[in-house]
């Protein structure tokens, strides 16, 4: 699959050299994924995403966008990329559709082809009911979609976010995660930066950590939880005692450990299974405890989520 996007040993200090951002941050993203790029507070995620963005110079390093360098090809990196900040300026007392309008000129795009391109946008973000309102009536969930298609009236194909779902509430962060799973189906590339970890479980097809601005892992979700827990762990759930259940599965083959989890005020006993091997021993281990008789209520793999991948691969601290 190409790299849409490549960025090699880039260097950046504040303050005349005495605070430093970015060290030698290296890191690569596919074409037609999702990529969370996390981290604490303070690691350098604003600060590469302003540099790619074309918005920020930087020390030393290389940026490709689409194989444009961002220091030397900014215009060429500007047509590939669109850009969401965690804080959107608005020109508050224009009309939704004027808005995307405007824009769309400014990328040069031909008044005869705007109007379906602005209906589209608005449909896409779901702002077709809105489309005549002043943007400073809508609510930050809906300026942040409007913000969103204003992004993509250039079709970029890569669409880098700075927080996005920072102050969203509930609803409005649903809304705009479908959103991106709608854009990943049209071959478009999402590079997204949030601490809101929970958010981006369901939606990410890769991740990187960086911490002190270095990237401590990169890679897909399930090859970063590999690394982190060769073993997989599966969660048991029966109905009535488990001691026997626990004994049987202890001496099947490739199960590690089993451990009795609290017992159930409902009459409900857990049991957590380490086992060796690929999907086919999980699933024949099923089959093997049904066969045995064991009232088995839930049998459901215990997966790494993006929240304790960040905890087990930082320290907490920040620069």
């Amino acid at each position: 699959m190409a790299t849409i996007l490549e960025v090699t040993d880039l260097c950046k200090t504040y303050r005349k050299g005495k605070l430093p951002a970015l060290d030698h941050m290296t890191l690569q993203v596919e074409s037609g994924g999702i990529y969370a790029f996390v981290g604490p507070n303070g690691a350098g995620k604003t600060t590469t995403i302003r540099i790619l963005s074309t918005l920020l110079r930087f020390d030393s390093g290389m940026v490709l966008v689409g194989g444009y360098r961002v220091d030397t090809q900014p215009r060429d990196v500007r047509r590939l990329l669109g850009y969401i900040p965690d804080e959107f300026g608005l020109y508050s007392e224009m009309l939704v559709a004027e808005y995307l309008d405007f824009f769309a000129g400014c990328y040069g795009i031909a008044p005869a082809q705007r109007a379906k391109m602005v209906d589209d946008l608005l449909a896409l973000v779901g702002l077709v009911h809105r489309r005549d309102d002043e943007v400073r009536t809508l609510s930050r969930g809906m300026r942040q979609r409007l913000g969103l298609a204003r992004a993509l009236v250039h079709d970029p194909a890569l669409i880098v976010a700075d927080e996005p779902a920072a102050g969203l509430d509930p609803r409005a962060r649903v809304e705009l995660r479908e959103i991106f799973r709608v854009l990943q189906e049209m071959g478009k590339t999402i590079f997204l930066s949030s601490h809101v970890l929970r958010e981006l479980d369901d939606v990410a097809t890769h991740v990187g950590i960086v911490e002190q601005g270095r990237l401590v892992a990169s890679g897909t979700v399930d090859a970063i939880r590999a690394r982190l827990r060769p073993h997989r762990q599966v969660r048991v759930m029966l109905l009535g005692p488990a001691d026997d259940a626990q004994v049987w599965l202890g001496a099947q083959p490739g199960v590690l450990s089993v451990e009795l989890a609290p017992p159930n005020n409902g009459g409900l006993a857990a049991l957590y299974v380490t086992l060796s091997g690929a999907d086919d021993a999980a699933v024949a281990l099923l089959a093997a405890l049904v066969n045995a008789g064991f009232p088995v209520l839930s049998y459901v793999e215990e997966r790494e989520t993006l929240e304790s991948l960040f905890l087990n691969l930082t320290q907490g601290v920040v620069s």
